[in-house]
């Protein structure tokens, strides 16, 4: 069965690579979102590392306290409502519940936006290379993992929260430019675009 996708505007959408990469070049404020296992993270932290801009990572900085807990929502709306007057950051997480916060704060949006059968092949593989262990974007003592809930969460992201994150832009970012990239190939490409770190 495919991905069935609500969309943006065609007016705040880019398509063309070069296009989008003279966007990231300039942006001071950088939002990358996504579904889990799709590589936006691994996206952001590349293009944090090339244009030295501050990483943000909502998993480990925002949601989650040591051993997987929670983080109060109030106190997770604080810290994202002090983490956006920052001058220079590209934030990594997609949380349509914050959207009304972030995206008037951002010059530029990378919706990272692969199937859910590569962002399933993405999670399982990004567990089997870090099992037993806490990848850089986590939070301290969340050792990395799969379960079902997480593996439907990434099935049914598409039908659930996407159209909540078109929703949140259309409301919050209407003049934010988007890129989505859909393909491992789009990524790649866009990298070689922008060069690699000095």
């Amino acid at each position: 069965m495919m991905d069935q996708r609500v969309d943006l505007p065609p007016r705040q959408q880019i398509t063309d690579l070069k296009q989008a990469a003279e966007h990231i070049r300039t942006a001071r404020r950088i939002l990358g979102m996504g579904c889990s296992g799709g590589g936006k993270s691994t996206l952001s932290l590349k293009i944090a590392k090339r244009f030295g801009l501050s990483y943000i990572s909502l998993d480990r900085d925002v949601f989650w306290l040591p051993g997987w807990v929670v983080r109060d929502r109030v106190e997770q709306r604080n810290i994202i409502a002090s983490r956006i007057l920052e001058e220079r950051w590209i934030m990594d997480g997609t949380n349509p519940s914050s959207l009304d916060i972030r995206l008037p704060r951002s010059d530029f949006v990378i919706w990272v936006r692969m199937p859910r059968l590569l962002c399933i092949w993405g999670a399982i593989s990004r567990w089997a290379k870090w099992i037993g262990r806490t990848r850089p974007e986590m939070a301290p003592g969340c050792i990395e993992k799969v379960d079902l809930e997480f593996l439907r969460f990434i099935w049914t992201f598409e039908e659930k929260f996407a159209p909540r994150l078109v929703a949140g832009i259309a409301a919050h970012g209407p003049d934010v430019p988007v890129l989505q990239l859909k393909s491992r190939r789009q990524m790649r490409e866009l990298l070689d675009l922008l060069g690699r770190p000095d």
